[in-house]
């Protein structure tokens, strides 16, 4: 391997946690990602990329679960006035078209995607000194909104990973797209970028997590994936008739109490013989007062499945259950899909190829000797790696490993830096492997 990669990845360390911590203080939702959009756009053009956003990289019509316009809007000044370059915060930016992608092209050889997702979580953060980042003066200026998953380390591995690429360009050969996605929270982002073609060309596919270093035997590095749950995502409104709950209640058609019968059938839904299945209602609202049959209900829920297929019965009995629900109370219900990813699986012998690279050529690495996880979640970056794979092409989704000091998706959510700079060593230890000129 070329060891300069090594050597700028150790040099990028503090500029790498810089980025980081802005990211995460100034953390932005899906399809709010304009401040931190415009910082990727800014790097990657003048290190010299060519850059792509807005409905470029994203089809319009594909995109799932875009804020309403007023608040595209505010958010866009609120972006220029938390430092966004102005020269790059543009005008589908304020449209809702976030995301960048940057694109490498070094001749002749195989196309190489890499990805990095940059959405934050509507979560409040921890202010308590034990929690560094609230200790440290990085801790998120958005009030309800948090980087809670790591994916402010995320965009700063991917800038990093692109500046050794960029150094090492005349020895490359191919074509490499760096992609930081929008909305990978609620499985939202990823399929516009698909649906605009940017995967049907690619020959390799790589994307990371950060992830808990939970045990000895995780390693700094797990090469891939075994598969991750279908999911999809849903907001259930019911609608009923408003009346005076004490003098006319015949005339009422109460829609809390049809979305209450659909969150107990929901949860009650069988379990699928073919493997796993998951359902939750994570909320509920409904009603203005006491005395009042209320006319509108909301829940939101998902439902998950080991593959596509069991993924679609719980969607199909979901739907069943919540007609059902409305139906039985004299209400209508609309369901709303918010978001979706489908099952993935990494190719065994890609993430075999990645973790005898990282063996081989970063020995102060530690290979996780779970080589192919099992991933319980679900992340749409497997709508990107099945287009991938559709047409032949080979992809992994591998785990960068990190202490942490809490759970994933809580308040106090935070990990150690030393990630990046091993997050990036891998990334270019691969795309080396795979681009070096010289090579068949």
């Amino acid at each position: 391997m070329n060891s300069r990669i090594v050597e700028y990845a150790k040099a990028l360390d503090q500029v790498s946690r810089e980025r980081r911590r802005d990211f995460h203080r100034f953390a932005e939702t899906a399809w709010l990602e304009m401040r931190t959009s415009a910082i990727i756009s800014k790097v990657l053009t003048e290190l010299g990329y060519e850059v792509v956003t807005g409905k470029a990289l994203c089809l319009e019509e594909a995109r799932i679960g875009v804020p309403a316009p007023e608040e595209l809007e505010a958010h866009w000044k609120l972006a220029l006035e938390q430092g966004a370059p102005a020269d790059y915060l543009t005008e589908e930016m304020k449209e809702g078209f976030t995301g960048v992608m940057g694109i490498l092209r070094c001749g002749e050889g195989p196309v190489v995607a890499l990805r990095f997702d940059i959405d934050a979580l509507s979560i409040l953060e921890e202010e308590k000194e034990s929690h560094r980042p609230f200790r440290e003066g990085f801790a998120s200026v958005n009030p309800g909104v948090m980087h809670a998953c790591g994916h402010d380390g995320h965009g700063a591995i991917g800038l990093g990973v692109a500046e050794i690429l960029m150094k090492l360009r005349e020895d490359l050969r191919g074509t490499i797209k760096l992609i930081f996605q929008p909305g990978e929270e609620g499985a939202k982002g990823a399929r516009a970028i698909v649906a605009r073609g940017h995967l049907d060309d690619v020959d390799y596919f790589v994307g990371t997590h950060i992830a808990p270093d939970d045990g000895p035997d995780d390693g700094d590095v797990t090469p891939g994936t075994w598969g991750s749950l279908a999911t999809s995502k849903y907001d259930a409104h019911f609608y009923g008739q408003a009346a005076h709950a004490g003098g006319f209640p015949e005339k009422g058609r109460n829609a809390v109490a049809a979305a209450c019968a659909a969150v107990m059938n929901l949860m009650a839904i069988a379990r699928h013989s073919g493997g796993i299945s998951r359902v939750n209602v994570g909320t509920i609202q409904g009603g203005t007062g006491r005395n009042v049959v209320p006319d509108h209900a909301l829940i939101q829920f998902e439902v998950r499945g080991e593959t596509t297929k069991i993924n679609r019965f719980m969607d199909e009995e979901a739907a069943r259950i919540c007609g059902g629900a409305a139906q039985m109370w004299g209400c209508t219900c609309e369901l709303v899909f918010q978001g979706g990813a489908e099952s993935q699986h990494s190719d065994v012998d890609f993430l075999e190829r990645i973790g005898e690279v990282v063996e081989r050529e970063l020995p102060h690495l530690r290979v996780s000797s779970c080589k192919n996880a099992r991933n319980w979640g679900s992340e749409d970056i497997s709508l990107m790696m099945n287009r991938v794979q559709d047409h032949g092409g080979k992809a992994v989704y591998m785990r960068s490993m990190t202490s942490e000091a809490s759970a994933q998706h809580t308040a106090a959510f935070d990990f150690d830096e030393k990630v990046l700079v091993e997050a990036m060593e891998t990334f270019g230890a691969i795309v080396w492997e795979l681009c070096k000129r010289g090579e068949s």
